[in-house]
Formats: structure tokens, sequence, C-alpha cells
């Protein structure tokens, strides 16, 4: 039985690995309608540091998402940070507008295809995915995190993506374990 058990874990480790993109990678181009503004490719953004959040307008956690999102422009936009929501639920091209109307956000918020987000994500017609996810995106243009398939806890902890987003904001500065100095 622990034999079993070791070697399902140790399959399911090497599966994980295998399905995780390799990171950094570089950003495949995209296409969103923003409501009364038009279209925008992510290109549009390029010499930005850039975090999309992929979501559903019908998700109470990518609400509360893209409500951190928000946060984060705010603290990081006149660094050179771009925080930018995309819907791919069903009736999101009709729904993006009420969604950014009730929750007062001010970040870029549009819409675009479910198939265009998985083309985006590498995930396959078959594969399963869950929203929110998230894209954090240097500004070269790679993306230097994505939340795996069926997302992760550190996605929603605002304070870990503040550090993610400083570390591709300022990649020379040292995290507060290495500036620190040692007790003797």
């Amino acid at each position: 039985m622990r034999l079993t058990t070791a070697l399902s874990l140790f399959l399911f480790s090497c599966f994980a690995l295998i399905a995780a993109p390799p990171m950094p990678k570089q950003a495949p181009e995209i296409s969103f309608t923003i409501p009364s503004q038009g279209q925008r490719r992510l290109s549009d953004y390029l010499g930005k540091v850039i975090a999309i959040e992929f979501i559903y307008t019908t998700c109470a956690p990518c609400v509360n998402a893209t409500r951190t999102a928000q946060k984060l422009q705010s603290e990081f936009g006149a660094q050179g940070f771009q925080a930018i929501a995309v819907a791919f639920n069903p009736n999101a091209a009709v729904l993006v507008e009420d969604f950014v109307n009730s929750n007062h956000f001010t970040l870029p918020v549009g819409w675009t295809l479910g198939s265009d987000v998985a083309s985006f994500l590498g995930y396959g017609p078959a594969d399963r995915f869950v929203a929110p996810q998230f894209v954090l995106i240097d500004a070269a243009g790679l993306i230097r995190y994505q939340t795996p398939a069926q997302g992760d806890d550190g996605h929603r902890n605002r304070s870990m993506l503040r550090e993610q987003i400083l570390q591709v904001l300022h990649p020379t500065r040292a995290s507060p374990k290495e500036a620190a100095p040692a007790n003797r």
C-alpha cells in the first residue's frame, strides 16, 4: 500500500513537472476588446510589466482577483506596471461593461473568447482550467509567472503577488531575506 501511494505521488509529481510550462517563455499575442475603447492587443502594453487576470465576470474569486489587480495597479502603475483583466466567460461581451461599472474598476477590463485564452495559456481544447488565471509578464514580453491550470493559493495572496511584481519590476533588488544581515 505504501509503495503504491509513493509511486502514485512520484508519478503525479513527474506529470506536474511535465505539464508546467517552462518559465520564462515568450508571451504570445492576444487581442481583447475593451467596451467603448475598442480592440487592444497585449503588445500595446509592451515595455511595461503586465499582470493579466483572465476572469469570469460571474465568478466571486474573479471579482476579488480584479479588485486586487486594481490595488496593485494603483500601487505600482507609476513604476511601469499595468494590470489588465480579460473576461472570457459566455456572454462576456455584454457583461463586461456592467462588471466594470458596478465594481468601479479603472484598470483596463476587456473580453475575448475562451479559446483565445486557452491558447494564450498553452492549453488545448480538451484541457480544463479554472478562473481566475494570473499571468505576469516582464517588460521584454517574457512570461515570468503563470498560475497552474487548477489555480493556486499564492495567486490570491496580495503580499505574494506584490513580491512577484516587485521582483519583475526591479530584478536587481534583493529580497528582504537576502538583504537582512545574518545574526551571529
